[in-house]
This record gives structure tokens, C-alpha cells and sequence, in this order.
């Protein structure tokens, strides 16, 4: 080989190298940028991140402790209360008892469940019960409003759904619950019980990074189809490739998830007022289009979040809460936002 071919192959070799390594650093960009975002955050980030894409983990992280007082470091499969995000399971579970038969969204709750004697009960649908506007504060009080006609997020409504799927299958919520996850190899996954419990993070209240332990949890044996879920980012990836790529439901069931007929407003979804399906939250206004819900209560909170589009996966689950309500979600927001800006979402055909 002469030198001027020599030189020719020994530049093609430095070019091949300089564009692989900037086609790397680029795939990395919302790497380098949420490491470097969770190394000043303020609040302090204390939990667990997965991003997943097409069935594939490409950010797994966890940083900080699952207890303060001991300094024990959290692992990536540690398990959190996941709080609200109950709630798409268990309207995934109402979903398939319709697609058996046994339940009409339509119908009224009282159907279900005979024993409710408020004269409300014949006028709220298990429809109602799952989009949060079936106006029920307390059961021992008249309706906040009439069904149907306004949004009032609460956890009345999802627990009285726990119980609806207790009636019509004749077993217990956790029960079925237990076994579905089973079914998912979602091994890290349970209904809360006592018995269960000190396999488990422990949650903090966080006022200006000091973080207090919180001893005792809200979940009670009547909450648990409404707040009362144990789980780890990896199970959660798990559970959206098989809803989101048709394996738990039927497509017509599945569709009925995000369909909606009011609006409510949350703070990590933005400022505007998006759909609110069964236990999802649309967001059709913002630069992407995605569904999710969130969840927070005894020091944890969690986000699950899903774009369709780019069949992604952006899970945050921490076992502390801020005292600061502003502060809610603060870290969530800004991964949400790094990888909205990244070429995950981005990517030239």
C-alpha cells in the first residue's frame, strides 16, 4: 500500500471513530444530563429512575438511601408505596370483569353493592367511580354534586371499586391482585399487609433536606385498591409493556382507559386543564403527548409516565415527600422536560 492510500485508510478509520463516538455522546446527552441534574437537586432526590424504550432498559439508577437512619443505600429493585398509581391497575382490573361480564360501566354502584343505603347510590356509575366524578365525599354525606357533572380527585371512589371487584368475583382484591402480578412476573409487587411490610423502603417528609421518618402509613385494609400498592420501577416497566402493547386487555377495553369526558388540572402535567380517563391522566397540550398519573402520600411519590408515540417509559419512584407542596414532583418535572427535549423522541428515520 502506498502513502497516500495508507493515509486515505487511516482517515476513514478516524472518521468512522469521531462520528461513532458522537452518535454516542448524542444517545447519551439525557444520560450526562439527568446525572448531573440529580447531583444538584434541590430538594435532595432520594429514589429510584427507570426510562425504558420498546421493551428495553437504557436508564436504571438509584440514588440515596431506602433508610436515613441507618444510611442502608437504595437498590434499583427496592420496593415504594406507589400511592395512586394504584389506580390504573385497579381500573384495569375493573376493565377486565367488564370484558367477563360482570360489570356494566354504565350501571349504578348500588347494583354492586347492595349494602350502600345512601339514596346516592342509585345515581352513581362505576364509570363515575373511576374518572372521579361521582361527587361522593364521605358515605355518610350527601353527594358534593351531582354525578357526572364536575371532578373531585380523591381515594373514596377507587377503594369503593376494590370493593366491586371483591363483589362480582368472589374473592378478595388483594387476592386477585397478588395472582396478576404473579401472572406478569412482577415478582416485587404486592397489596399492602402488615405481614409484608418490612420488605419495604421507609417514606420521609423532606422540609429543607431533612427528612423525617413517617411511622405511620394511611393504606388501610379498605384503601388497598386505591393507595395501597408495593412495587419497584422495574415491575412498574413491566406492567406498562404488557398494557401498553395489548397483552392485559382487548383493544376496545384498553381504549376506554383514555377516554374522557372531563378535565382536571395537576401541577406536574402543567398548568392546563387535561383529560382525566380511568386511572390516567391525557395530556394532549403539551409539545408531547403522553398519559400518566402520579402518587404521594406516607414520605413516598411516584410518577408513571408513557409515550405512545415512542413506546417510552419514564418511572420515578422516591420514598420521600417535600413539606413544601410547590416542591412536589420537583426532580420528576425536570427529567420529564430533559428527556422530552432528547433524541429518544427526536430521532431521524
Amino acid at each position: 500500500m502506498n502513502p497516500f492510500s495508507r493515509f486515505l485508510s487511516l482517515l476513514s478509520i478516524v472518521f468512522l471513530f469521531s462520528n461513532c463516538n458522537s452518535f454516542a455522546q448524542k444517545k447519551d446527552s439525557y444520560v450526562t444530563k439527568i446525572d448531573s441534574l440529580i447531583k444538584v437537586a434541590d430538594p435532595k432526590f432520594n429514589g429510584v429512575i427507570l426510562i425504558a424504550q420498546n421493551g428495553k432498559t437504557l436508564y436504571n439508577k438509584a440514588y440515596g438511601f431506602e433508610n436515613f437512619e441507618t444510611k442502608k443505600p437504595l437498590q434499583l429493585d427496592s420496593r415504594f408505596e406507589i400511592m395512586s398509581n394504584t389506580r390504573q391497575i385497579t381500573a384495569v382490573l375493573i376493565l377486565k370483569e367488564v370484558e367477563k361480564g360482570r360489570i356494566d360501566l354504565q350501571a349504578s354502584i348500588k347494583k354492586y353493592l347492595p349494602e350502600l343505603k345512601q339514596t346516592w347510590a342509585d345515581s352513581v356509575t362505576v364509570h363515575q367511580l373511576l374518572n372521579h366524578t361521582h361527587g361522593i365525599v364521605d358515605l355518610e354525606k350527601p353527594l358534593l354534586f351531582k354525578p357526572g357533572t364536575e371532578f373531585k380527585y380523591g381515594n373514596l371512589g377507587y377503594s369503593l371499586l376494590g370493593k366491586i371487584i371483591e363483589a362480582t368475583s368472589k374473592k378478595s382484591y388483594s387476592e386477585i391482585a397478588n395472582a396478576f402480578f404473579k401472572e406478569l412476573k412482577m415478582k416485587n409487587t404486592f397489596c399492602y399487609s402488615k405481614d409484608k411490610m418490612k420488605n419495604i423502603v421507609s417514606g420521609y417528609i423532606d422540609t429543607n433536606n431533612t427528612f423525617e421518618l413517617v411511622e405511620k402509613t394511611m393504606i388501610t385494609t379498605e384503601s388497598i385498591a386505591s393507595n395501597g400498592i408495593i412495587s419497584t420501577v422495574g415491575d412498574l416497566a413491566i406492567w406498562n409493556q404488557n398494557l401498553h402493547k395489548g397483552k392485559l386487555l382487548k383493544p376496545d377495553s384498553y381504549s376506554l382507559l383514555f377516554k374522557y369526558n372531563i378535565t382536571a388540572q395537576h401541577a406536574f402535567f402543567g398548568k392546563e386543564k387535561e383529560g382525566y380517563g380511568y386511572g390516567f391522566r391525557i395530556i394532549e397540550k403539551d409539545a408531547v403527548k403522553y398519559v400518566g398519573h402520579t402518587g404521594l402520600g406516607d414520605g413516598f411519590s411516584s410518577v408513571n409516565v408513557y409515550i405512545p408515540k415512542n413506546d417510552l417509559s419514564m418511572i420515578v419512584l422516591e420514598n420521600q415527600s417535600n413539606a413544601d407542596m410547590d416542591l412536589f414532583y420537583a426532580t420528576e418535572i425536570k427529567i420529564r422536560n430533559i428527556l422530552f427535549k432528547s433524541d429518544l423522541l427526536h430521532q431521524k428515520n
